[in-house]
């Protein structure tokens, strides 16, 4: 293995390692709902929506994010966002009233997840290799998320267990600032940023925006991105508490959320290596249909810890495995220059997604004790959204096919 091909390969793992601490630590949060609502006397409904708002700073603050990065490059940002992120931890844990959960876990967190996660990581990725190799490294970025929490979800509810909800994210907050060191690979982005880029004729940021905007295209896939959203974070947060509903322990549902995130690294791999092979939109209109299907399943069989493991399995393999296809779709339709901000646009469209599903799951369970009403909206969305991609031009936009031509 030559040097320049084993410094790209340690730099992808340790890519890799910050990506799996961004996500894991976010994905263990649902744990924290039942501890804090029970000593403070909330309903689900107060944690839900600092929860919800996480989501939708994360979104709000992601195209900001993005943008910063393309501009000042994406060492900066990650700096920044793992000083947020550790700080929404740490007020967190300090939290006694609403207003300290909606700072911390809710605005501080979420602007420290999307300044050290896959909007801004993923486009510094994609620069890094060549295009033959870029959806498989998205794919292996969107894995390394999967992995994390499978990690570090067992290990947040054993600090719960060990020293109290308090202090679990005080340690938490502390392994969030590790992704300050893992971020090393990014000192030398500028020498390497533009190496692999196809032809793109000279545009600016405002010019970008504008093309994007006006493309319809690009539209569809945010509003597929806000159903990836909906689904995905009211699963995370809300389904330890839906199977204790259920009659199941603890030990379940830690066990379905660390499935999903051993699965889910299976599928990102294969969604990027498939999406390098074939077309990027029939890949996630099969997503979102499978999907769709598999919640209908899961709640119209008889509902056995069988059930719950295959389900966890099946949204495992189709959890993540839009990311590589929807963030292959913008470098292949704008390019790579704006690809951070552009993305971070599509990903608002998925946090906004999520602050309504991790929201109208707590709301609408206080006001019908029930989960019913968002599973089998989640379904139905789904699958309107697998027939919005069957429509998508996946080709270059006219300014990136004149450039190669």
């Amino acid at each position: 293995m030559s040097r320049p091909v084993k410094l790209l390969s340690v730099s992808i793992a340790l890519i890799c390692l910050l990506l799996a601490l961004n996500f894991g630590l976010r994905s263990s949060m649902g744990f924290f709902m039942a501890p804090i609502s029970l000593e403070f006397g909330y309903g689900r409904e107060v944690f839900a929506f600092a929860l919800a708002l996480q989501n939708l700073c994360w979104g709000l603050f992601q195209p900001i994010a993005g943008a910063f990065a393309d501009r000042y490059g994406t060492l900066k940002t990650l700096f920044i966002g793992a000083a947020l992120y550790a700080l929404g931890l740490y007020v967190t844990s300090g939290a006694d009233g609403v207003l300290g959960l909606n700072m911390g876990a809710g605005v501080l967190m979420g602007m420290g997840i999307a300044a050290t996660g896959f909007g801004v990581v993923l486009p510094a990725m994609a620069r890094m290799v060549s295009p033959e190799k870029r959806s498989f490294a998205l794919g292996l970025g969107s894995a390394a998320g999967s992995a994390g929490q499978l990690l570090v979800i067992p290990v947040a509810q054993e600090f719960i267990a060990a020293y109290g909800w308090s202090n679990a994210l005080v340690l938490m907050a502390v392994c969030a600032l590790m992704m300050v060191l893992l971020s090393s690979p990014f000192r030398q982005e500028k020498n390497s940023a533009n190496s692999n880029a196809m032809p793109e004729a000279a545009q600016t940021m405002r010019e970008a925006l504008n093309e994007a905007s006006a493309y319809s295209h690009y539209w569809l896939l945010v509003v597929g991105f806000f159903v990836c959203g909906f689904q995905l974070a009211f699963i995370t947060v809300h389904m330890p508490a839906f199977l204790s509903d259920q009659g199941f322990s603890s030990d379940i549902a830690v066990a379905s959320l660390a499935l999903i995130g051993l699965f889910n690294i299976f599928g990102c791999l294969l969604s990027g290596s498939w999406a390098g092979k074939y077309s990027k939109k029939k890949l996630l209109t099969i997503i979102y249909a499978l999907r769709a299907v598999s919640i209908a399943l899961f709640m119209t069989l008889p509902m056995t810890s069988v059930s719950v493991y295959i389900f966890s399995i099946v949204t495992g393999l189709l959890w993540l495995a839009t990311v590589p296809p929807t963030s292959g779709l913008v470098a292949q339709m704008f390019g790579l220059r704006y690809m951070g901000l552009l993305y971070g646009i599509v990903f608002l469209g998925h946090q906004l997604g999520s602050f309504c599903g991790v929201w109208l799951g707590g709301y609408l369970y206080d006001k019908t004790g029930s989960y019913d009403v968002v599973w089998w909206a989640a379904c139905v969305i789904a699958l309107i959204t697998a027939l919005i991609h069957i429509v998508i031009d996946e080709r270059p936009v006219a300014r990136l096919r004149a450039a190669v031509a």
